[in-house]
């Protein structure tokens, strides 16, 4: 870093830009973008940048030493202000079925591409400003975004990394000057917000849309530009492009995402919308919209108002629609095989949900501190406990951890004595009624005497438990706080959250207070317990 330039470290390498077509119209209207994968545009300057945080490993892995994260000119670029040395910014251009219906193109509204950053280790990162401004695929919104989503956004991307789930990274969370028009919950009441921007981070932000929306329009030549360049650049060990190639890299999305889902059921986040313009096609959790973390289990739960009716994207049900929109992805990627035979392509899909059963009976045995899943006897166990959970509100969070303190020589003991270390974990303790105590003493009854039978030594299955069930992950409520704070102009609460959710597995005696279930206030709380699409 050089005093006056403090982002030369950013080497730009952009690849996307270079390699694939481009929208030959340089003005930036709305419009259907016809035979391109992106279109060149600049975002929108603001008023006055401000910095509300930075990621500092994410600047770190970039290249950027943190005295280059506190300067005016990093607040500037990553405000939409100014372009750095290579920075050559675009929009992409994607369709996408929403809540299950072709919604035709949708493309990047309110993000703007800053290039792609090769790094010390050689590693490709793409930088993308989200709220930036208007792009010719913003249809009728305005492409900007506010800081309650933004503080949203940026927690939840670094929080989810620390938890070991696939995901974007956000860099920097910085606030306009600005305020943005905004109806949270489209009932005829919208207010004026501040507004701020969110670079995020991802080796590449292509989303299953990316090529349906070719297939849809028949435009098979440039389906086919877009998918050899993603091999070649995303999956080069799986060699070069050919119709054999696709299938294995099909196969491979597939995994990934199963993957992805598979985390995602570990700890009770619920994305909220996921449309197939929302999946990431490296399997990484992609646009923190109105997502939510389960506070009370509920496997009909959703934090979408736009989803409440039919509860497409409901915790229990993202497992099934990740399935759907892979084949939605299929389908598009079918014209390049080069056969009329759709069975390969089925078989690579049912890798999916392979893949997924065999993943959730792992991390269930790692929840329950069991060496692995036993066929016989564990369905039923992990069955009858889910159903416990969902029977009262039970915090998933607590009772997970707290799980890990049970005695596997207690078994003798009476219903209330068992449970006893679980209390903690109940909203309302008038639902633990005597039926209640007796199932629920039945099941750990057995749960205990399938860990006797492992001969597991209790303090080793407790570090195991401990290190896949989290005892810090960004609760709605926390979110809200950080967000009241932060419209005041009081940034400390996100600073406090972002150092906290860099270890949810540990034991920190001075955060106790963040690992404590929903209060009574944020049960029906706009922000805390269910959020819109408006952002």
């Amino acid at each position: 870093m050089t005093e006056n330039r403090p982002l030369a470290p950013l080497n730009f390498d952009n690849s996307f830009i270079r390699e694939l077509p481009a929208d030959p119209e340089p003005l930036n209207f709305r419009r259907q973008v016809l035979g391109a994968c992106y279109s060149k545009v600049q975002p929108t300057p603001v008023s006055r940048p401000r910095l509300v945080a930075y990621a500092w490993e994410v600047a770190d892995f970039l290249g950027l030493p943190p005295q280059a994260c506190v300067t005016d000119e990093f607040a500037e670029t990553f405000a939409g202000n100014r372009l750095a040395e290579g920075m050559d910014s675009y929009a992409t251009c994607y369709g996408g079925h929403q809540f299950g219906n072709w919604a035709g193109q949708l493309g990047d509204g309110r993000a703007i591409n800053l290039g792609e950053v090769v790094n010390r280790h050689g590693e490709r990162w793409t930088l993308q400003l989200k709220g930036a401004g208007l792009t010719p695929y913003s249809r009728n919104a305005d492409g900007l975004a506010v800081l309650r989503s933004s503080v949203r956004e940026f927690l939840c991307s670094e929080a989810m990394f620390h938890l070991g789930i696939p995901t974007t990274r956000a860099l920097s969370l910085v606030l306009t000057g600005d305020t943005v028009i905004r109806d949270m919950f489209y009932d005829g009441n919208p207010k004026a917000e501040p507004g701020a921007v969110v670079c995020r981070v991802a080796p590449s932000f292509t989303r299953f849309g990316n090529f349906q929306i070719f297939a849809a329009r028949g435009d098979f030549a440039v389906l086919k530009q877009l998918v050899d360049y993603t091999i070649r650049t995303d999956f080069p060990h799986l060699g070069e492009p050919s119709p054999a190639v696709y299938l294995k890299w099909y196969e491979e999305i597939c995994r990934r995402t199963a993957e992805m889902i598979v985390h995602w059921q570990r700890v009770g986040f619920v994305h909220g919308v996921m449309n197939t313009d929302n999946m990431s096609i490296l399997g990484l959790t992609i646009d923190y919209g109105p997502y939510g973390w389960l506070e009370n289990f509920d496997l009909n739960w959703t934090p979408n108002t736009t989803d409440a009716s039919g509860r497409r994207y409901r915790f229990g049900n993202q497992p099934s629609i990740a399935f759907w929109n892979l084949g939605q992805l299929a389908n598009a990627l079918f014209p390049l095989l080069e056969t009329d035979d759709i069975a390969p392509l089925q078989a690579a899909l049912n890798v999916y949900q392979q893949a997924f059963a065999e993943g959730w009976q792992t991390m269930m045995a790692n929840k329950l501190g069991l060496q692995q899943f036993n066929q016989e006897t564990d369905h039923d166990l992990c069955a009858e406990l889910l159903t416990i959970l969902q029977s009262i509100e039970t915090d998933m969070t607590i009772f997970f951890r707290r799980l890990a303190l049970l005695d596997t020589h207690n078994v003798q003991a009476g219903d209330w004595q068992l449970m006893s270390p679980l209390l903690d974990a109940y909203y309302l303790p008038e639902q633990i009624t005597p039926e209640y105590q007796a199932r629920l003493g039945a099941w750990l009854r057995a749960y205990l005497g399938r860990l006797h039978g492992e001969g597991l030594p209790d303090g080793t299955r407790r570090q195991r438990m401990d290190a896949v069930n989290p005892k810090y992950v960004l609760r709605n409520y926390l979110a809200q706080l950080a967000i009241d704070q932060a419209e005041q102009g009081d940034f400390t609460k996100v600073d406090e959250l972002l150092e906290l959710l860099r270890h949810p597995y540990d034991e920190q005696p001075d955060k106790e207070g963040f690992a404590a279930k929903r209060p009574d206030w944020a049960r029906q709380r706009a922000g805390c317990s269910m959020l819109s699409c408006s952002s």
